[in-house]
């Protein structure tokens, strides 16, 4: 657990980073975060991306894609991200058009392919879940499942979210288990303990951080990455609480 870096998912400061992209990431990096996973490049050409990033010491851990830009223009897409010296890219949301069982089974040869060339570039690629997900299929298991497992191993990895999964009524620990070494990412944040189940600051809710952090290395994981996809705190305020939530568990782990 202690030497698995922690970085931002950029998605939780979009706001921010549409007023003042470079003085956003330069708080990202005042309050300890090791890197960013972009969510778009707030209109900047990769390249500026880059030498901004370099100056301020982030490193560019992966890319949210939407799913049209990695099948229209995966190659480009690649290019980015060794511009960035970026290793991760990330088929991020399925629009809610495009989670018929159909669907589905064409998703999957498409990851696996896409997976494939991205491979063969140096570049990872890996699917990120919702909740959505996680529903049966018509064989009985859950789509989740199907496209991690119907996928080779070495072409598509694991971006496990651990509030969806949570949310779904599923144990991160046992998909962190299931898929070791497949989970080179995992997505942190806690969930309220009200019916609501909302988005919360780690260490706040209901979500089972400590087993997940424990089992970190075991996994294979190889970043952390916090994501508030909504607050009730202003963002800052809200990674700023997740962060130091972060940095103490580390720390007791020394």
């Amino acid at each position: 657990m202690t030497n698995i870096p922690v970085a931002l998912q950029m998605y939780t400061l979009r706001e921010e980073s549409e007023k003042d992209f470079a003085g956003t990431l330069r708080k990202v990096k005042e309050l300890g975060f090791d890197g960013v996973e972009f969510a778009g490049f707030g209109g900047l050409p990769v390249h500026e991306v880059k030498a901004l990033i370099d100056e301020i010491g982030l490193q560019a851990v992966a890319c949210h894609i939407p799913l049209d830009e990695l099948k229209n223009n995966l190659y480009l897409v690649i290019e980015d991200l060794k511009t960035l010296s970026c290793q991760y890219v990330v088929c991020p949301y399925l629009m809610p058009d495009s989670r018929s069982e159909e669907d589905y089974k064409a998703l999957i040869p498409f990851l696996d392919h896409a997976g494939e060339i991205c491979c063969n570039e140096g570049i990872t690629l890996c699917y990120h879940n919702h909740d959505f997900e996680l529903i049966k299929l018509s064989d009985g298991r859950m789509a989740l499942e199907n496209i991690y497992d119907k996928t080779r191993p070495e072409n598509v990895k694991a971006e496990l979210d651990v509030y969806w999964l949570t949310k779904a009524g599923e144990k991160p620990v046992d998909w962190m288990e299931r898929y070791q070494n497949r989970t080179p990412l995992i997505h942190l944040k806690d969930m309220t303990l009200d019916e609501e189940g909302f988005f919360a600051e780690l260490g706040t809710g209901g979500v089972d951080i400590e087993s997940i952090l424990d089992y970190g290395e075991k996994a294979g994981v190889q970043w952390w990455i916090i994501e508030q996809d909504v607050s009730r705190l202003t963002p800052l305020e809200s990674i700023e609480i997740s962060i130091n939530y972060l940095k103490q568990k580390l720390m007791k782990s020394i």
